[in-house]
C-alpha cells in the first residue's frame, strides 16, 4: 500500500445470479411458504432512498434473507450473506454480500476480482445450484410452470460506503484507477478501451458516485442508499425475462412452420378444422408473451426522480433490453400474420365445404327430380 492509496473502510461486494424459474411466481404464496418453512426475514422491496411517489413498482418484489454461507475465495474461507429477490414474472435473483472494511483501494480491487473467479459464470461454483435448490425447497409451492433448465444472468457490484478520508466524487476519480476493477483485467487497456469502460458515470452529490458496465459496476454511496444497486438488479431482471422469451419464440417458430406445411399438405374436409385450430394456438401464444413482455416492462418506472432515472435508462441500454425486446417484437409480429392467414384459410375452407355442400345437395334435388315418374 503507497502512502497515499485511500482506504475502502466500509463496503461490500456483492454478486448478483438471476435465474427464470417459472412462469409466473405467486408472492403472497411465497411469503406464506416461507413464513411457515424459514426462520429468515421476508419484505416487499421498495427503493428506500426515493420518495414513493417518484417510483412505480408493477408488483414490487419480495425480498428473502438465507443468513450467512461460507465462500472459497482466492484460497481464504471468507463469510457472505445470502439473500434473494422474487419478482412475480418468474424470475429469482440470488444475491452474495461480502463485507469489506478497511481494505486499501488494490486489495479492494482484488477482492472484486477474486470473487468473480470463485463464484462468478465461469467458475461454475455450487453454490448457485445449492440456493437454488435451497429456494425450491422451501417455496417451491409458489411456482406456476417450473422451468426445468433455466436461463441465468450474473451482475458484479463493487460498493464502497466510506473511505479513510473525506473525498468527492471528482477527488475519486484522480486517485483511484476503477479499470481494473471493472475490467478484471490485469493488463493495462487501451485508452479507447478505457473511454468506453467508464463511459457511464454519473454522480448526484458531490460525494456520491456511479460507473455502469455491462457485467459489473462500482457505486460510492456514504448514505448507505441501495437504490442504485437495486436499479440495477431489476434491469438485469427484465433482461433475462426478454431472452426467455425470445428464445421460447426462437423455439417456437420452427414448429409453427412444420404445423402450417403439414396443416395446407393435406387437403380433406377436416382442413378448416386444422387451420382454426392452429391460428387458436398462436393466438394463445401471441397473448401470453405480450401479456408477460407488458408486466416485464411495468416491472419500475421511474417518474419524479431524475438521477436514478439515467442510471435506470442507461442499464437497460446498455444491458441491451431494448435490442431484446424489438426481436421479440419482431418474432410476434411474424406470428400474428401466420395466424391472420392461418385464419382466412380457414375461413376460405369453410366457405368451400359450405359451397361444396351446396352443390352436392342441388345435384341431389335435380337427380331426385329427374327419378320421379
Amino acid at each position: 500500500m503507497s502512502r497515499n492509496e485511500l482506504k475502502v473502510q466500509s463496503g461490500q461486494v456483492v454478486v448478483l445470479r438471476l435465474f427464470d424459474v417459472a412462469y409466473e411466481i405467486n408472492l403472497r404464496r411465497a411469503e406464506e411458504l416461507w413464513a411457515q418453512r424459514a426462520q429468515g426475514p421476508s419484505a416487499r422491496s421498495r427503493l428506500v432512498g426515493t420518495p414513493a411517489k417518484a417510483v412505480s413498482f408493477g408488483v414490487p418484489p419480495l425480498a428473502l434473507e438465507f443468513g450467512p454461507l461460507t465462500l472459497e475465495v482466492d484460497g481464504t474461507s471468507v463469510q457472505a450473506m445470502a439473500g434473494l429477490r422474487l419478482y412475480n414474472f418468474g424470475i429469482v435473483a440470488f444475491a452474495l454480500r461480502l463485507p469489506v472494511q478497511d481494505l486499501p483501494w488494490s486489495d479492494f480491487t482484488r477482492l472484486v476480482n477474486a470473487t468473480h473467479d470463485a463464484v462468478g459464470p465461469e467458475a461454475n461454483s455450487p453454490v448457485w445450484e445449492r440456493l437454488l435448490s435451497q429456494m425450491q425447497e422451501l417455496i417451491g409451492g409458489a411456482l406456476d410452470r417450473p422451468t426445468i433448465a433455466p436461463l441465468q444472468e450474473d451482475y458484479l457490484i463493487a460498493l464502497a460506503e466510506s473511505f479513510d478520508e473525506a473525498v468527492t466524487a471528482e477527488a475519486l476519480q484522480e486517485r483511484v484507477d476503477l479499470v481494473p476493477l471493472l475490467s478484471g483485467e490485469q493488463r493495462p487497456l487501451s485508452e479507447g478501451a478505457r473511454r468506453d469502460l467508464l463511459r457511464h458515470r454519473f454522480s448526484y452529490h458531490p460525494d456520491d458516485f456511479v460507473v455502469i458496465t455491462w457485467d459489473r459496476a462500482f457505486i460510492y454511496e456514504p448514505r448507505h442508499e441501495t437504490d442504485v444497486a437495486d436499479v440495477l438488479e431489476i434491469a438485469n431482471a427484465q433482461l433475462l425475462e426478454m431472452r426467455t422469451y425470445d428464445e421460447m419464440l426462437d423455439a417456437e417458430m420452427p414448429r409453427m412452420h412444420d404445423l402450417v406445411e403439414a396443416a395446407r399438405g393435406r387437403a380433406d374436409l377436416l382442413a378448416a378444422r386444422r387451420y382454426a385450430r392452429l391460428a387458436r394456438r398462436l393466438y394463445a401464444l401471441v397473448a401470453e408473451v405480450t401479456e408477460l413482455a407488458e408486466r416485464v416492462d411495468n416491472a419500475l418506472q421511474v417518474t419524479e426522480d431524475v438521477y436514478l432515472a439515467r442510471v435506470y435508462a442507461a442499464a437497460i441500454e446498455l444491458f441491451r433490453v431494448p435490442n431484446v425486446s424489438t426481436a421479440v417484437d419482431r418474432k410476434l409480429a411474424i406470428i400474428r400474420e401466420t395466424y391472420t392467414a392461418l385464419h382466412s384459410e380457414a375461413a376460405g375452407s369453410r366457405a368451400e365445404l359450405l359451397e361444396t355442400a351446396i352443390l352436392v345437395l342441388i345435384a341431389v334435388e335435380i337427380v331426385l327430380s329427374l327419378a320421379r315418374p
